[in-house]
């Protein structure tokens, strides 16, 4: 390789979530002074090795910024019911700010009957539909976590996204959509790019920002992108490879940083943000 080739320089989601979680913190030490001590309900369903690590993690952080954790744990063979009245019961908890089940939940349970049973304004994930409209209509409301995440980012990275040329590539409720609708009310003119677009990787070409959150592992690559283009990777894939299991993003990040001026790493970009969002927002639901 050409060592006079200029690298795309790493985007640090550590650093910044560090940033986000200390706000959070001094956010916590003034409620508390009012006699407001934010607490986050975490519902977990079943075994799944996955789940419980993030589960665990966010507890973690939670305590760390003074937040309150409580947790309900259920064996997979619950019935909906029986979880949708664990979630009664929170909603209706005065002292309980946030809630957020894990997602997935087993199968025989439906995932919007859950989503939507949470009281909208205790829903921290952002994904009930009333904070979802709310959203798109520009109102304040409990936003997404990743997007917000991959926001503060690129205002970070980019400074005014005004007049930007954003794709972001995915079209899902829970990224794709509410990422595009944030910068969107960041004026910046959007382009979403799913599986039914023609020449995906062309339209890719004629961004400055690119979000790539499809779940296919390293399926951008430098042939996407337009030179200098600032790449949030929210791809979060387990690959196998001879050195054993690692993580990767849905950007190729060794061809992509030759290219990019700017590129977040997996791990280390956007997994942190997601994480200091959530409990940014707990800490905004007890305000509110």
């Amino acid at each position: 390789m050409n060592s006079s080739l200029k690298m795309a320089r790493d985007i640090d989601g550590k650093a910044m979530a560090a940033i986000v979680l200390d706000e959070a913190a001094a956010q916590v030490r003034e409620l508390a002074a009012q006699g407001i001590h934010p607490a986050l309900a975490v519902v977990l369903v079943g075994d799944d090795p996955a789940s419980h690590v993030y589960v665990r993690n966010k507890i973690l952080r939670a305590g760390e910024v003074g937040i309150r954790s409580v947790e309900r744990r259920l064996p997979a063979e619950c019935s909906e019911a029986q979880l949708l009245a664990v979630i009664a019961e929170l909603n209706a908890d005065p002292s309980v700010h946030g809630i957020l089940v894990q997602l997935p939940v087993p199968a025989h349970i439906n995932e919007q009957a859950v989503i939507h049973a949470i009281d909208p304004r205790k829903d921290v994930d952002g994904f009930h539909r009333e904070n979802v409209g709310g959203l798109v209509q520009g109102h304040e409301v409990l936003a997404p976590c990743t997007p917000s995440g991959c926001m503060r980012l690129l205002e970070q990275t980019c400074g005014d996204l005004s007049g930007k040329h954003a794709v972001v590539i995915g079209r899902s409720n829970i990224v794709g959509k509410p990422m595009a609708t944030l910068l969107l009310q960041a004026h910046c003119s959007v382009s979403i790019v799913h599986s039914r677009s023609v020449d995906a990787p062309a339209l890719c070409r004629l961004a400055d920002i690119v979000v790539a959150a499809v779940g296919k592992p390293r399926m951008i690559d430098a042939s996407w992108l337009k030179p200098g283009a600032v790449v949030i990777d929210v791809g979060i894939n387990r690959i196998d490879t001879p050195q054993g299991p690692r993580l990767v993003g849905d950007v190729d990040y060794d061809s992509a940083r030759l290219v990019a001026g700017a590129i977040t790493p997996v791990p280390g970009g956007v997994g942190p943000m997601t994480i200091a969002y959530l409990l940014k927002n707990t800490v905004e639901a007890a305000r509110r």
